[in-house]
């Protein structure tokens, strides 16, 4: 496989930086020669700890022209993250550049340390080493990707080239490549989202591609000028870069933003109709997509859609199964296909699955059965095949018996007028087990406002929905992908008093006397 030989060019447009194709493939060569002379050979794992530069890619195809695996690192870990995770991935050599603290090298100290910005330079001999190349066979590890803790038990989601290309071939035949020719990414490119997709998969098929650093608030106010700017055809991000963009961003204006995905969790109705407004355009997909699937695995397609909250959509090269799981040992055989319209358990099966979790047979038995993944999302499929999510597993609150899912609070707090995020969770409770709490951004939080807020909840969510604890936060914790875990929140909020709604509705009361 030659990548290079396909890549379209490559732009950072917060910098100006530019590489033509010819020069990506000078920059390819040279990185090649510098890691034959590091002592690479096929099956060495490599960590790239930066991402989002021209310099992240060049590193890409020359770890895998090599026949090695690379495996992209947040460059905001700390030393002992790193540390821990050259340790679980056994890494040979790592890649840094400028940002990477003395600490870090340190951590890196049992590994072959290159920095990408100090190439050797020699063309000749950069050249003939490209000649050397080992090119990866199909079954090869091109990836290891990190999808929970850097410390305690870190997880490692293993690609090979052959589950990454199955992933690409999919999108081609179900999506296209014209809306992609100019790709912008304000996604990290150390997880699948960012890097599989919304880059590699326009970027390796000849589309010019726009890479920005990921989640930069002072970016997303001016994201609606960067795309008119550079003419962006195509855009992938997450919810909470719309939560910023909407209220912060003026729209394009130039009409070239043609298709819009938000990953990560499904938008709501609301969220879904106004990020269509802004973007000036109809499609705007929900993507529905895991690490372990390769990312992208289904979203909303073909024809007229009715924004609605929780629609996906239709598989992308997979095979979507609802079950009512009967037998937990084996799901597969003796789960019950759920009906129509009859929410379970969402599994999937594609030829883009992941080769397992790195050296973790154990957890790749507990997630995997018979070539089927087990994605832990609540979901149903309706009377016209579409897929709908309606929570993760792990998120559902069992409130006294009854099931909440946070993401049905959720999508009512943030059409309130004045939401500017919000995370419901699940916390203990002596008597009902479980209970909800929320924790919520407002753009004014004067009493009147949070006694609005807490109307509009009653007056639109059944009574065992409502939140028991309110908590006013000045910002959402998210992980370093953008995402919201539930889990942290709730910890988060413990640590704090929460709202004392009642004494506000006294208040109120009082004040009608």
């Amino acid at each position: 496989m030659n990548f290079e030989a396909f890549v379209g060019n490559l732009t950072e447009p917060v910098s100006g930086r530019h590489w033509s194709r010819r020069e990506i493939q000078r920059q390819i060569a040279v990185r090649k020669h510098d890691f034959l002379l590091a002592g690479i050979e096929p099956g060495d794992r490599v960590l790239i700890l930066f991402g989002n530069r021209l310099e992240f890619f060049a590193e890409l195809l020359a770890i895998w022209s090599l026949g090695a695996c690379a495996i992209p690192v947040d460059a905001r870990l700390t030393a002992f993250e790193v540390s821990k995770l050259v340790e679980t991935a056994q890494a040979r050599i790592s890649v840094i550049d400028d940002h990477s603290s003395a600490e870090t090298r340190s951590a890196l100290a049992s590994t072959v340390i290159r920095h990408t910005l100090e190439p050797s330079g020699n063309s000749e001999a950069a050249t003939h080493s490209s000649r050397q190349g080992f090119h990866p066979r199909l079954d090869d590890d091109a990836l290891i990707l990190f999808t929970s803790g850097s410390t305690g038990d870190p997880k490692g989601v293993v690609h090979t080239h052959r589950s990454l290309l199955a992933r690409w071939v999919t999108l081609k035949q179900s999506l296209g490549l014209d809306r992609y020719r100019r790709s912008l990414c304000v996604l990290p490119t150390h997880f699948g989202h960012g890097l599989i997709c919304n880059c590699l998969y326009p970027w390796l098929s000849g589309c010019d591609l726009f890479i920005a650093p990921p989640f930069k608030p002072d970016l997303i106010m001016r994201l609606g000028s960067l795309i008119d700017e550079h003419q962006i055809s195509f855009m992938s991000s997450v919810p909470s870069v719309w939560s910023l963009a909407l209220q912060t961003a003026p729209p394009p204006e130039r009409g070239s933003l043609e298709r819009v995905h938000v990953g990560s969790a499904p938008l709501s109705e609301n969220t879904w109709t106004r990020v269509r407004q802004w973007a000036g355009t109809e499609e705007v997909f929900n993507a529905y997509g895991i690490t372990e699937t390769g990312s992208w695995v289904a979203g909303t397609t073909g024809g007229q859609v009715v924004p609605e909250s929780g629609l996906i959509g239709e598989p992308w090269g997979a095979s979507i199964r609802i079950l009512e799981a009967t037998d937990p040992d084996n799901p597969i055989d003796g789960g019950r296909e759920c009906e129509t319209g009859q929410t379970g358990m969402v599994w999937l099966h594609t030829p883009a699955l992941m080769k397992g979790y790195f050296q973790r047979p154990d957890l790749t038995d507990g997630a995997v059965r018979q070539g089927w993944f087990m994605t832990g999302d609540i979901g149903l499929i309706d009377e016209r095949g579409r897929l709908f999510l309606r929570g993760r597993e792990r998120d559902e609150i069992n409130k006294g018996g009854l099931k909440v899912f946070p993401s049905d609070v959720d999508e009512v707090v943030e059409q309130f007028r004045s939401t500017r995020d919000v995370c419901t969770f699940g916390f203990e409770d002596t008597f009902y087990g479980e209970n909800v709490g929320i924790a919520v951004v407002l753009s004014d939080t004067g009493d009147e406002t949070v006694l609005g807020l807490y109307d509009w909840v009653a007056n639109h969510l059944a009574e065992h929905k409502h939140p028991a604890r309110w908590y006013l936060l000045d910002e959402i914790p998210r992980t370093s992908r953008g995402k919201i875990n539930r889990d942290s929140v709730c910890q988060a909020c413990q640590a704090l008093t929460p709202l004392n709604i009642r004494e506000l509705l006294g208040k109120r009361s009082g004040g009608g006397k």
